[in-house]
């Protein structure tokens, strides 16, 4: 195994959880000078199936939020490919799945990059932070906000190719909606009831709603569904309501749709904290989605974003926000 290794061409590792992680980094890898043909590490799941089709992957165990089990039970799987591949460096967008790569990567010598997530945008996630006690790691942000002397600028941010469009939608009333919650085993009734109260009972609505059942729902329900089956949904729904997570926003974006967000909150157990009232507050003020509380979800707000597009520019660099 080791000749084999030591014949193969060195590459770039690219560790990503799945969910909007992955969604950032497959985004984020066409801007950067990776070496050789990149090995992809993740977890197995329908959207890395689909997203990952055709490249070569290592698939790990799942790591959930702040799960330190999880975390060191992957040391052992980072050891074993690291130690088949020749790895020239290794590259993350979190969250928790890197800190079982990179200090085996580190104790080897072997550069590490970590890219912080774009729902960060007024410092470093606890990864981020716990990360900068391991040596010799590289640390990024995609907001120049926060840069410092051990933070950089990454050279690009997932939300720069977008752009809310100067003509509005040709849609008429609109007649229906996709919800989306994300894949989280936290509920979010706090939306579900939102939901059922704004939107007219003559709408066809469509609900992605993760492990969770909510009984009686109208419409269309699916637990999960792939990632071409929900940028479908995305296009073809007049609007989009969702939890504020990064990978449900970006589908939303690629579709052209701006999304209405109502972030999960950690006072009330949707998320393990609050990160996704800043993913909420950066779309909103780069104009590109509706940042609101689930009281003031109302019709009248989804007829306002069914009219908003958004247009996809390449080779935008970040942009300065009211948030920050």
């Amino acid at each position: 195994m080791g000749e084999e290794c030591a014949a193969s061409p060195r590459r770039t590792l690219l560790v990503a959880s799945t969910g909007g992680h992955l969604s950032e980094l497959i985004r984020l890898a066409d801007h950067l000078p990776l070496i050789g043909e990149p090995l992809w590490v993740t977890f197995d799941s329908p959207q890395s199936r689909v997203e990952l089709a055709g490249r070569d992957v290592e698939y790990v165990a799942e790591v959930t939020p702040r799960d330190l089990g999880g975390v060191l039970g992957n040391l052992a799987p980072a050891r074993s490919i690291l130690a088949r591949h020749r790895v020239a460096e290794v590259i993350s967008t979190g969250s928790a799945i890197a800190l079982s790569f990179f200090p085996v990567a580190r104790a080897a010598g072997i550069p590490c990059t970590y890219i912080e997530s774009a729902a960060r945008s007024q410092g470093p996630s606890m990864s981020g932070r716990l990360l900068r006690w391991v040596p010799g790691t590289r640390l990024f942000t995609q907001y120049p906000s926060w840069v410092d002397r051990r933070w950089q600028l990454a050279p690009a941010s997932v939300f720069d190719p977008y752009v809310r469009s100067s003509s509005t939608s040709t849609v008429g009333e609109p007649r229906s909606a996709f919800v989306a919650l994300g894949t989280m085993h936290h509920r979010f009734d706090r939306l579900v009831s939102a939901v059922r109260a704004a939107i007219p009972d003559d709408w066809e609505i469509t609900w992605q709603t993760g492990p969770n059942d909510y009984p009686d729902l109208r419409g269309r329900v699916h637990r999960l569904v792939g990632p071409d089956e929900f940028a479908a949904a995305c296009a073809d729904h007049d609007v989009v309501i969702a939890h504020a997570g990064v990978g449900t926003a970006l589908a939303a974006l690629d579709a052209g749709t701006s999304p209405i967000l109502v972030a999960r909150r950690q006072d009330l157990d949707e998320h393990v904290d609050d990160h996704q009232e800043l993913i909420a507050a950066e779309l909103a003020a780069r104009g590109l989605a509706f940042h609101v509380g689930s009281e003031d979800l109302d019709a009248d707000l989804a007829r306002r974003a069914a009219r908003v597009q958004i247009e996809t520019v390449r080779g935008r660099r970040p942009q300065a926000t009211s948030n920050r």
